[in-house]
């Protein structure tokens, strides 16, 4: 169980763990560790002066060709075997390996406090990612390969592709090609129609596969974030049809992409829709009762309606699933939300109030931000230096499909952020009643991603102590979004669940047991079990008073 546990930890430190991406990444912050850094070399500058010295040393010993540093075997960019052979690029390589060593040795030394530990670190991983020698062409022996093999082409097309994306991305660098996909053709392409609209949302019903159906209806609520599509990606990858196919009636919600117009928007708006498309689902199927789940945003978002109904007494959700949601975070939940201080709060609020919305843009950099080696450098090594195309995949595809958020929901998460209002030990009033999770007493299914960077598993895990009823835990054995596309049949498929729930997360891993299965499979009987009786599949879709309007994917999609 310990090898199990030492596992998983690694495989969570190869991601750089997300500050709330919806207060940005902050140059100001970064300037203030910097002089913070400088502050303890000079309090303490033995320390600074022992790896300065060892640096000098081991730059010697790379000199005279005898240092035996070396790349992680795992590490991508230095599989080139120029880097080992060549002694040029085997000096440069090392010299940065040694400069990388001797600033974690510092920090490490320091006697810096935790908190100002983990700023360094990622500061300093932050500049040395940027000065490593593959981001440059001269630096790249793979790129100057392929310059020297298409006669300077490489170097022509890369120049290109960097020119389209100072006009066309920002100037960053593409992370999709995006040319093979089409929402509608060969994504979100479930049948179904769109029975209920307004100028917020559509609800999405889906034709059912098969000749009886369970008589709860399940609804799912998208974050608010990104376009609904994730769960319905092509074929083999889509939860929806899943479900389908296994008899559930399905209903999506699909959120307008707002403008300017819409900065009035916020989470009671939200919820107040919410509450509404929960009518029409249950008018539709003819069931006094629900099953709802929520995702990320739209999972906080499921959470303040669950307790929005559970102050009215209103108990028409039967179960509700959370995924990759954080409901109770703390700075200390990554380095990088060490760097979220209440001024930067207040400048990201004033940011997008003054613009009427948080556009979708802006929020895509600040995810790129935290992790640079993946989504940034990997890209400008790829598209510029190498003269390539990046990969086209439907993940990445949605992930850049991006929306924005009205300036109002905006403030609303980033209130939820500063004061934590989903603790029991506080008391915030949201719609005229105070929030209290702990009366929301319906059975929860909740999952989160092992190395999930933008919501946290440890941080997820600390969900399962704010509810009422009777909780399901899993930890799915990837990252934020492909921890939930994970369907049957994936080779790389995994997941652990312990039904214990001690204080830390640590202890619950330690006693979880590993399936080698999606936890599709786990979910579906869960849900089946808690989806009532089965019936005859309706014939139709919507009713009377809903009828179709469009058909699958509907309009707001493409918004």
């Amino acid at each position: 169980m310990a090898e199990k546990t030492e596992k998983v930890g690694a495989q969570a430190a190869e991601t750089t763990t997300a500050v709330n991406s919806l207060v940005g990444f902050r140059r100001s912050e970064v300037v203030k560790s910097l002089g913070l850094m400088a502050g303890y070399i000079a309090k303490q500058p033995k320390p600074f002066a022992k790896h300065v010295t060892a640096y000098g040393k081991e730059l010697i010993e790379i000199a005279k060709g005898d240092s035996e540093l070396a790349p992680h075997p795992k590490d991508r960019r230095f599989r080139d075997e120029t880097w080992s052979k060549n002694p040029i690029y085997k000096r440069g390589l090392q010299s940065w390996l040694a400069m990388r060593r001797e600033l974690d040795g510092w920090i490490n030394d320091s006697g810096m406090h935790p908190a100002d530990k983990a700023r360094a670190k990622f500061v300093t991983d932050l500049i040395g990612d940027t000065l490593a020698p593959t981001n440059s062409l001269l630096g790249n022996p793979a790129a100057m390969k392929k310059l020297y093999e298409t006669g300077g082409k490489s170097l022509v097309q890369g120049l290109k592709n960097a020119y389209d994306d100072l006009r066309n991305n920002g100037g960053m660098p593409s992370q999709v090609d995006g040319r093979p996909f089409e929402v509608g053709k060969n994504l979100a392409t479930t049948p179904g129609a769109v029975i209920y609209k307004t100028e917020m949302m559509e609800i999405i019903q889906y034709k059912p596969t098969t000749e009886q159906v369970f008589k709860i209806p399940l609804m799912i609520i998208p974050p608010q974030i990104n376009k609904y599509y994730a769960v319905d990606l092509d074929a083999q990858k889509s939860l929806i049809r899943f479900l389908v196919k296994c008899g559930f009636q399905v209903f999506a919600i699909s959120w307008r992409n707002p403008s300017r117009q819409h900065a009035h928007w916020g989470l009671e708006t939200y919820v107040e829709e919410l509450i509404d498309a929960t009518d029409a689902v249950c008018k539709i199927t003819r069931s006094k009762r629900l099953n709802v789940t929520g995702a990320c945003s739209g999972g906080t978002t499921m959470a303040l309606m669950l307790s929005e109904l559970a102050a009215r007494g209103d108990d028409r959700v039967n179960c509700f699933t959370l995924m990759v949601s954080v409901l109770d975070g703390k700075k200390s939940d990554s380095e990088v939300g060490l760097f979220v201080t209440d001024a930067a709060i207040e400048q990201a609020r004033k940011h997008s109030k003054r613009k009427g919305i948080l556009a979708g843009d802006e929020l895509a950099r600040s995810f790129a931000w935290m992790r640079p080696n993946d989504l940034i450098w990997n890209y400008v090594v790829n598209n510029y230096l190498m003269g390539e195309n990046p990969p086209p995949f439907d993940v990445l595809y949605w992930n850049n499909d991006s929306t924005n958020l009205p300036a109002q929901l905006h403030s609303d998460y980033l209130d939820i952020f500063q004061k934590r209002s989903f603790r029991p030990d506080r008391t915030e009033l949201f719609m005229d009643h105070i929030v209290d999770l702990s009366a929301v007493t319906q059975d929860n299914f909740m999952v989160a991603g092992i190395t999930d960077h933008i919501t946290p598993w440890k941080a997820c895990y600390r969900n399962v102590r704010l509810f009422g009823g009777d909780t399901t835990f899993i930890l799915s054995n990837s990252g934020h979004i492909q921890s939930l596309i994970n369907p049957p049949g994936n080779p790389k498929a995994q997941y652990f669940t312990n039904p214990d729930f001690p204080p830390r997360a640590d202890r619950w891993l330690e006693g979880a047991e590993s399936y080698g299965e999606s936890w599709w499979l786990r979910w579906k009987d869960w849900l089946g079990e808690r989806s009532g009786e089965m019936k005859a599949a309706p014939k139709s879709l919507g009713n009377k008073a809903n009828p179709p309007v469009a058909q699958a994917p509907g309009e707001y999609v493409f918004t």
